[in-house]
């Protein structure tokens, strides 16, 4: 039994189709499109190249706080939310894998080293993967 709130899994946004539905996750990505009808982000990162990944952010419950700046396209944003169930997607021609995100905080990456994150999130993910292979 847990008390208090689940705790959130910091991970590349490449990652995330490994989590299933009500995980809470925290990652970057950058806007590249946004909806003001739907208030969904579109973030990306390629990482590793040629991830084709995408973030479907819902921000509804942020609307009333986020600044204009954290919307537009090229900003690094952070966020944080749950992993939601994948909705059909019936767009054809689709060439990028989605995974919807409930966003609860999401806040500006300002001035960050992106080099630097991404070599810490892969030597995280590398050491858990020997981690979790040294029992088998």
């Amino acid at each position: 039994m847990q008390n208090g709130p689940i705790p959130t899994t910091l991970t590349l946004l490449s990652e995330l189709r490994k989590f299933p539905p009500g995980s809470k996750v925290r990652f970057l990505g950058c806007v590249t499109k946004y909806s003001t009808k739907t208030a969904v982000l579109t973030l990306e990162h390629n990482h590793p190249p040629g991830n084709m990944l995408q973030a479907q952010v819902d921000v509804n419950l942020l609307v009333t706080t986020m600044k204009s700046h954290e919307t537009q396209i090229g900003e690094w944003v952070n966020v944080m939310g749950y992993v939601t169930p994948q909705q059909s997607n019936t767009q054809a021609g689709q060439e990028r894998l989605t995974v919807n995100i409930q966003a609860i905080v999401l806040w500006s990456s300002a001035s960050f080293n992106l080099q630097a994150y991404e070599k810490s999130l892969d030597h995280r993910s590398n050491g858990e993967a020997d981690e979790n292979n040294e029992g088998e």
